[in-house]
């Protein structure tokens, strides 16, 4: 598997570089390599920086970058001068011939990028945009935590995606079939379709501008009684405290809402979940076995008497 994830990502970096011109002795309408664009931009960035800033920033080899600095100052583009502060220091910037040498490359990179985008649609140029940052995020590899992640309320297109990830994730985890994909489209729909903001509520867990969870709090035929459903947390957001903040969040809710009573219904194979139900408060009432989406499953009811249950669980 980890050398068909190197090998994707292999391809695409052949695709694009290629795509794109990088393999080429210059940038496409410039007389600037690709190393020599990425110093010029830096130094484009800020009024001035020495060498050894600009090497920290890009990573480049200290000789290369000499390099091209001696070069920039040859052809005029660069002039330097001695630090105040640090006598052996040069602070570097680009001359009046520098900027007007990046201004022609910046125009002429982004002329190459929005000829490759006029041929997308522009939907599709939404949905690269977006997917192009989640890479450069993930391959940057800031550790994330719980302050990251935040509960909104639904949004259009919420309610099909979560019937989506739901149901690959639970097939996945779990081999359940399309059917259990049927159910959730059914209690999605019937919420949509008789929603009472008076009653019930929802909440989505969003990290980095994706949605990696929700919950949401229904009505039940008993006034005092509210249900607890489709609690679901993305395999690459787990360990943050999502599931938690998200149950929380519902029966906070529901005691705003004078519910006497949450329930919800489970399977005793989604341990993680019961867990996080025990550690609220939550009690097991009944079991049985039943046959759902391909398997043979043992169905939970849990409840929670939320006069029993104080404090805030945000």
């Amino acid at each position: 598997m980890q050398s068909t994830f190197v090998e994707q990502i292999r391809r695409f970096n052949r695709f694009y570089t290629r795509e794109i011109g990088l393999l080429a002795e210059h940038l496409p309408a410039s007389e600037f390599t690709l190393a020599e664009a990425r110093v010029l931009y830096e130094l484009a960035q800020s009024r001035e920086q020495t060498a050894a800033d600009i090497i920290r920033t890009l990573g480049m080899d200290k000789a290369h970058v000499s390099r091209i600095v001696a070069r920039f100052q040859r052809a005029g583009l660069l002039k330097s001068r001695v630090s105040p502060r640090h006598g052996k220091h040069k602070l570097l910037s680009l001359t009046a011939t520098g900027r007007n040498a990046f201004r022609r490359l910046n125009d002429g990179t982004e002329a190459q990028i929005e000829s490759l985008l006029n041929k997308i649609p522009p939907r599709n140029r939404e949905y690269l945009a977006k997917n192009m940052e989640e890479i450069q995020q993930l391959l940057a590899a800031r550790p994330v935590s719980s302050e990251d992640v935040q509960l909104r309320s639904l949004k259009v297109g919420d309610l099909g995606w979560i019937t989506h990830r739901q149901a690959v994730l639970y097939q996945q985890e779990y081999g359940w079939d399309w059917t259990y994909e049927g159910l959730v489209a059914q209690i999605l729909g019937d919420f949509a379709m008789h929603f009472d903001a008076t009653r019930e509520d929802a909440w989505v867990a969003e990290l980095n501008g994706q949605v990696v969870g929700s919950v949401f709090l229904m009505k039940s035929q008993d006034s005092q009684i509210a249900k607890l459903r489709l609690l679901y947390v993305e395999p690459s957001a787990r360990g943050l405290g999502i599931g938690s903040r998200l149950v929380g969040r519902c029966i906070d809710r529901a005691r705003e809402l004078n519910y006497r009573t949450l329930t919800l219904w489970t399977n005793d194979i989604l341990v993680s979940a019961r867990k996080i139900y025990q550690s609220a408060g939550f009690r097991l009432v009944e079991e049985n076995r039943h046959q759902s989406f391909g398997k043979d499953l043992v169905g939970q009811t849990w409840r929670l008497n939320l006069s029993d249950s104080q404090g805030s669980h945000v």
